[in-house]
């Protein structure tokens, strides 16, 4: 026998190498009856204050997460009385939009069975923190009630669709905000809604059989490998980050009228301490598309990351992930062929070059105004003479004012009578609640994520800590002269990057206790990552190391060059040895 002939016949009889095994994940979504799984039961048990882990799981998809009181576990542990546990709850609010009795709505239920407070998040939606386990029914029936829901804020699907949140009459917004409403339809969970209504709502039942795939037509029953996330975007205003969503739409303009749109795919900013295989990255341009076909193109880019997505490792499930192992073009090539099933027009020739937080007071175009409110890290609540949630009930109750949360974890009241502007000025002063133009600019460029004591996920503070360190880099930038820069900073307690902080020019990423890792050199636009300055960096230094950068900064910039472009021009090396020196 040759040598060739031996080599076939042990190939031919070798045993194939197993496949890897998917995820416990996987199999839980599996068996959930399309998102069924036990919620009915285990949230009608009166005996306990807590779920499984299995309905931990499914219950995201339902909008929430199970966590716990950090703050009080030592004292409880202490006294032998276990965790505290308690909800989070998150809607799904495509474009941050909401009318003014959906937003009064959601102030009475946080009071009632939250934590008295309201959390804006940085895609555009509400949380409900420090709801208990009997009073999740109650809470979720009042928010559906107002024609509201949580359906699809957590878990392994569509989340949240993002869209510029300023109400402007424009025909790119106005169309961008038809799109992203029909886009979010489109892909929310069919069979999922009817388990929604089961657990939350009494609905009836639907006799669904379980080899039946059609139930959900685009997600299948084990619905996506992980969360999949998408906003709608300008190229002169990003306000919502659009290359960091796995899906963008970024809308292209002539003559002032929006002809179609530069898809984007492949965003993302989570990663894990000490895994190189897990990074931040930017979402790429693809195609494209005209607006008519925008809601198939989401389809197709869902249904390849439902196929193609890794089911066996969540650190690395994320359509970004596909996209930087493949590479664009054999994407392209796959995607074109199997799913879009066109040949793909060619990109438009437009770059990303601005984004507006929308603060202050601006005209509609239609005759109304709009007036966007900094909410400092996103937290709604009286404290002191600052009466934010108080504030804000009483102008939306008087002026029953259409109510937007921004990307950057603001607000926006709109549809006002121009007549009516100063009393919501006389408002806000009587609230303590400040006007933009008298905050620092940095203050208004940054943004938080929750981090201790509610998020199960946080090694670090996050949203307590960083107004802290605001009011010393205020400080140093106005001794430097160089308080009116747009310097976004953005901090978590954990590398997962839910405030998009490998995004922006100052990150600052919980590491352990009190320390943190320093990113610089991003972009406050959105259109590029920042690396890493310094890393196990303690709190109190933070401030003192950052002012070394912004003094070489100050005597080094060209022009008007933006912060994070001059990091990025003269390299880390550079920077690393003013920390060191």
């Amino acid at each position: 026998m040759s040598t060739t002939e031996a080599l076939a016949d042990e190939t031919s009889t070798a045993t194939p190498a197993p496949a890897p095994k998917h995820s416990p994940i996987e199999a839980i979504k599996t068996a959930s009856r399309y998102l069924r799984g036990n919620l009915a039961a285990e949230f009608a048990d009166p005996n306990t204050d807590h779920i499984t882990e299995e309905s931990k799981q499914i219950v995201k998809f339902h909008g929430s997460y199970q966590q716990e009181d950090r703050d009080a576990r030592k004292n409880r542990a202490k006294a032998g009385t276990g965790k505290a546990y308690m909800f989070m709850l998150r809607l799904k609010l495509p474009g941050g939009r909401l009318k003014p009795n959906q937003y009064l709505t959601m102030d009475r239920l946080c009071e009632q069975y939250g934590n008295g407070t309201l959390r804006f998040t940085t895609r555009q939606s509400i949380q409900l923190h420090g709801v208990l386990k009997h009073n999740m029914k109650p809470t979720i029936m009042g928010i559906n009630a107002c024609l509201l829901t949580t359906l699809g804020g957590c878990g392994d699907i569509t989340r949240n669709v993002m869209c510029c949140p300023a109400p402007y009459t424009d025909p790119a917004r106005q169309q961008m905000r038809e799109l992203s409403e029909a886009v979010a339809a489109h892909l929310a969970p069919r069979s999922g809604k009817q388990a929604y209504h089961e657990v939350w709502l009494n609905g009836e039942k639907l006799d669904i059989p379980e080899e039946v795939e059609e139930a959900e037509p685009i997600y299948g029953k084990v619905y996506l490998p992980r969360k999949f996330k998408c906003g709608f975007s300008l190229p002169d205003d990003n306000c919502v980050d659009i290359r960091a969503q796995c899906l963008g739409f970024l809308c292209i303009k002539e003559n002032g009228l929006p002809i179609g749109y530069n898809l984007y795919v492949g965003g993302g900013q989570g990663k894990s301490n000490s895994l190189d295989t897990t990074y931040p990255l930017l979402a790429e341009p693809i195609c494209f598309l005209l607006p008519e076909e925008v809601v198939g193109a989401a389809e197709a880019v869902c249904k390849f990351f439902r196929d193609h997505g890794n089911r066996v490792d969540r650190k690395r499930a994320r359509l970004k992930y596909i996209i930087k192992d493949w590479g664009v073009e054999k994407f392209r090539e796959v995607f074109f062929r199997d799913y879009l099933k066109t040949p793909g027009r060619p990109l438009k020739d437009v770059p990303i070059t601005n984004l507006d937080l929308h603060l202050g007071w601006h005209p509609q175009g239609d005759g109304k105004w709009f007036v966007g409110i900094s909410v400092e890290n996103g937290r709604v609540k009286d404290e002191g003479t600052l009466r934010l949630r108080s504030g804000l009930r009483k102008i939306v109750e008087t002026l029953q004012c259409d109510v937007r949360v921004t990307p950057q974890q603001d607000v926006l009241l709109c549809n006002i009578d121009p007549a009516r502007k100063g009393e919501i000025d006389a408002l806000l002063t009587e609230y303590g609640i400040p006007r933009p133009e008298s905050l620092s600019m940095v203050q208004k460029w940054s943004m938080a994520c929750p981090a201790t004591p509610t998020c199960g996920l946080a090694i670090t503070e996050s949203e307590r800590s960083l107004p802290g360190i605001i009011d010393e880099l205020e400080k140093i930038l106005d001794e430097l002269g160089l308080g009116n820069e747009p310097i976004s900073v953005r901090m978590t307690g954990c590398p997962n990057g839910c405030a998009r902080p490998f995004q922006s020019e100052i990150g600052l990423i919980g590491r352990s206790g009190t320390k943190y890792t320093i990113y610089v050199g991003g972009d406050s636009f959105g259109r590029g990552l920042n690396e890493m300055l310094q890393d196990g960096v303690p709190i109190e230094q933070i401030a003192p190391k950052l002012k070394l950068v912004f003094e070489s900064f100050k005597a080094e910039r060209e022009g008007q060059e933006l912060f994070g472009t001059y990091c990025k021009r003269v390299g880390m090396e550079k920077l690393r040895g003013l920390l060191s020196a």
